[in-house]
C-alpha cells in the first residue's frame, strides 16, 4: 500500500462518517420543516378553495363505496 492509497481510504471514511452525518441531520431538519410549512399552507388553501358541497359529496360517495 502507497501512502496515496492510505489516504485516499482515511478520506474516505471520514467523509462518509461525517459527511452521512450531517446530511441525515440536514434532512430531517430543513425536511421536517420544510415539509410542516408546505403541508401547512398547501393543505390550508386546498381545504379553503373545495367548497363544502364538493366535500360533502366526496364524503357520501366514500361511505357509499364502503357500504
Amino acid at each position: 500500500m502507497n501512502m496515496n492509497q492510505v489516504l485516499y481510504q482515511v478520506w474516505d471514511q471520514v467523509v462518509d462518517q461525517v459527511w452521512g452525518q450531517v446530511w441525515d441531520q440536514v434532512l430531517d431538519e430543513v425536511w421536517g420543516q420544510v415539509w410542516d410549512q408546505v403541508l401547512d399552507e398547501v393543505w390550508d388553501q386546498v381545504l379553503d378553495q373545495v367548497p363544502d358541497q364538493v366535500w360533502g359529496q366526496v364524503v357520501d360517495k366514500v361511505r357509499e363505496d364502503f357500504e
